[in-house]
């Protein structure tokens, strides 16, 4: 059976070495979807898909950059004369650069920084509690986003 609209996939673009990415995976996993898990790290998307990726979340190019922890000062990325396919090269050549998680629902395309983003285009309602690894309480007991 082909996957229609209301059945897509959900995916996601994660690292496992981050906790932001780790909880948005738990947060996917609590509303009871097992999400298309792509560790971009190890399997970079193609310059196709993450200029869509990028569009769809509505973002621009430098928003979708890394900083912390790559080597975005050592290649003097913060120069604005860095155009946007430049910059997409870049995030090719080191997918580190590409900010994470990115996910892909149903209902929409986000980049899940703070990882709570993500109940915003979930298709199902969480169905347990959800405190992130830091101790904070995203979903209550009944399954409502705490705010």
């Amino acid at each position: 059976m082909k996957e229609t609209q209301t059945h897509m996939t959900t995916t996601i673009y994660h690292n496992p070495a981050c906790g932001t990415s780790r909880n948005t995976l738990a947060m996917i996993r609590n509303a009871g979807i097992e999400p298309q898990v792509i560790e971009y790290l190890k399997t970079p998307p193609d310059r196709e898909t993450l200029a869509r990726l990028i569009v769809d979340c509505g973002l621009s190019v430098r928003e979708v950059l890394r900083q912390k922890g790559t080597p975005y000062d050592v290649l003097g990325l913060a120069d604005p004369a860095w155009q946007d396919d430049a910059l997409i090269d870049f995030m090719l050549a080191h997918p580190v650069l590409i900010n994470r998680p990115i996910v892909v629902t149903p209902l929409g395309t986000r980049l899940c920084r703070p990882s709570e983003v993500v109940l915003d285009i979930l298709p199902q309602a969480q169905q347990a509690g959800f405190i992130k690894e830091d101790g904070e309480v995203v979903v209550d007991a009944d399954g409502r986003r705490v705010k």
